[in-house]
């Protein structure tokens, strides 16, 4: 388990619209996947929709809507290997 703690300054994101519209707290839980482009998919196919996603050096993620069903977002996180 990892838990990664971060606290968004004054430029617009993710971090900082959950911060100003729902206070402080849990952002999201990250999830470990293979197959983003399906796991996205799959997840819209069930009304969870992408927010955000990028790549960074080595994989990509994903920030999934699930908030509605789960109370909090979803980070698909794959990795290159």
């Amino acid at each position: 388990m990892r838990i990664e703690l971060i606290e968004p300054d004054h430029n617009p994101s993710t971090w900082r619209e959950s911060l100003n519209e729902k206070g402080e707290g849990i952002h999201h839980i990250a999830f470990g996947i293979k197959g983003m482009k399906e796991k996205i998919e799959l997840l819209k196919d069930n009304k969870m929709l992408l927010i955000q996603k990028g790549e960074f050096t080595g994989g990509r993620y994903a920030y999934i809507d699930t908030f509605d069903e789960l109370k909090v977002l979803v980070e698909l996180l794959e990795n290159d290997n």
